[in-house]
Formats: structure tokens, C-alpha cells, sequence
């Protein structure tokens, strides 16, 4: 099986529609033991959805602005693995005023906001399990990506911040390739999560998504995007880092869609 033995943590878990609780269930049919992370009021739902997946796992609790939690989750991989092989980062956040068509009225609170939680985020949980990877030999890290190479309509500062994500993975690349540590990340198209739909004009993203894919495009199906998360996670991309790899039904690469014409 594709992981078969690997030991993964899988954040940002609230539902089971989510890219990330797909993720979980493919890791596990693939031969890998998960848990999984959620926080605050969220952290129930982590809980309810952890009880679909084929085998319930552990969750532990994860708000990752917080240091004492990334210490304690760290603490609680060594005394229960010893070492980690992998990690989906799925967290992101923007307040609703960051959104929206708001951009030039966003404060700089409410933009640092969305830069901490959906950025530099990524960088706390490579750091916080870095050594744990170092004790398996090496490791993968994935995280959601949303490509904002051009700004898009409503997205604003959490445009930004994914565009920092971006950045971020490329340099975690740089600084943690010599322990053969791998970070990409996966550029999905839009999905009817209940974190896109929370985002103004999110209808927008939905048609242009239709016109314009040429493989088309499912807004209710993550199982694609998740298989791509599971490949990067495992054996099967040894030298691939820094990467951003596009799961979109090929809308990047197209400028126009037949029906724009």
C-alpha cells in the first residue's frame, strides 16, 4: 500500500466534506496510522468527524498560535511514535473583514491575522515536528495551497496570505532538504468546503470553474485533491520539494474556456 507504516498528522479536520478528513481516510486505507488536530469550538466537530473514518483516531488539540500547544502535540508524537513520517497542513484563516471586496479598508491587525494562522502557520508545525521527522529519517509536508499567482475576486488578504504560504514552503524546502524533509504544496480548485463557502463570492470561483476547466470540475468531490496530498506524503515523490503542484481539473493552464470565447 501507497503508506503503508507511516505515521501522519492531519490538521484542520472539521467536517467530513473537507479535503483534509479525505486525506485522513485515503492515508488510512493506504496503510497509514493518523491523528488528527482541531481546537476550541471546532474541536468537537474534529471529534464527530473523526468517528467516520474507516478507523477512529486520536485527536489532539491544536490551536497553532499558540506555542504551548504545538510544544504539548510534539511531546504527545514522541512518547506515542517516537517519530513522524509526514503532515497535512490545512489551516487558514482570514476575518471577515480581510474578505470580501474589502481590501483597501482591511486593518493591519486583520491582515497580520490571516498572514499568521494561513502562513506562518506552516511554518510552526515543520518546525514543531522537525525533530520528529529527523528521528524517522526524513519526512513529507504537504500544505493546501489556493494558487493566487493573480488576485481573484473577494479573496483579498487571504489571497496574500496564500501567495506568503507559497513562499514559505519554498523555504522550509531550502532549510530542511538536508534532513530529507520534503514541503509542497497542493493548489486545489475550489470546493465546497465549509471554509470556501464562508468566503464572499465564492458562486464566482464555482462558474468560472465550470467554463473554463478543461478536464470540468466538481465542486463537491476533494477525493482528487486528497489523493495528490497522499502521493506527496509518501515514497512515491522522494525528490520532490518546494513544489506547487495544481489539482484543478487544469484551469491554470488555460486562459480562456470555451464558453468565454
Amino acid at each position: 500500500m501507497l503508506l503503508e507504516g507511516k505515521r501522519i498528522v492531519i490538521t484542520g479536520v472539521l467536517t467530513d466534506d473537507s479535503i483534509a478528513w479525505h486525506t485522513a481516510r485515503i492515508a488510512q486505507e493506504e496503510g497509514a496510522e493518523v491523528v488528527l488536530t482541531g481546537f476550541g469550538r471546532g474541536l468537537r466537530l474534529t471529534e464527530r468527524s473523526a468517528k467516520r473514518l474507516p478507523d477512529t483516531p486520536d485527536v489532539f488539540e491544536l490551536d497553532i498560535n499558540e506555542p504551548a500547544h504545538m510544544e504539548a502535540l510534539a511531546g504527545e508524537l514522541k512518547t506515542r511514535w517516537g517519530s513522524v513520517d509526514g503532515a497535512l497542513h490545512a489551516i487558514g484563516f482570514a476575518p471577515e473583514d480581510a474578505l470580501g471586496g474589502r481590501f483597501l479598508e482591511t486593518p493591519p491587525e486583520s491582515a497580520a491575522t490571516a498572514f499568521m494562522t494561513s502562513a506562518y502557520s506552516l511554518k510552526t508545525l515543520a518546525v514543531g515536528l522537525h525533530d520528529l521527522m529527523r528521528q524517522a529519517g526524513g519526512g513529507s509536508i504537504v500544505t493546501l495551497d489556493f494558487d493566487n499567482t493573480q488576485a481573484w475576486p473577494a479573496y483579498d488578504w487571504m489571497g496574500v496570505a496564500k501567495s506568503a504560504l507559497q513562499s514559505i514552503s519554498r523555504y522550509l524546502a531550502r532549510d530542511l532538504g538536508s534532513d530529507a524533509i520534503r514541503v509542497n504544496a497542493v493548489a486545489a480548485g475550489p470546493l465546497g468546503t465549509v471554509a470556501a463557502k464562508s468566503i464572499p463570492g465564492f458562486s464566482q470561483f464555482q462558474s468560472l470553474w465550470a467554463s473554463r476547466a478543461p478536464l470540468g470540475w466538481d465542486t463537491a468531490d476533494p477525493d482528487p485533491v486528497a489523493r495528490m496530498c497522499c502521493v506527496l506524503l509518501s515514497d512515491w515523490a522522494p525528490m520532490t520539494s518546494g513544489e506547487v503542484v495544481h489539482v484543478d481539473g487544469g484551469f491554470h493552464a488555460i486562459a480562456a474556456g470555451t464558453d468565454e470565447a
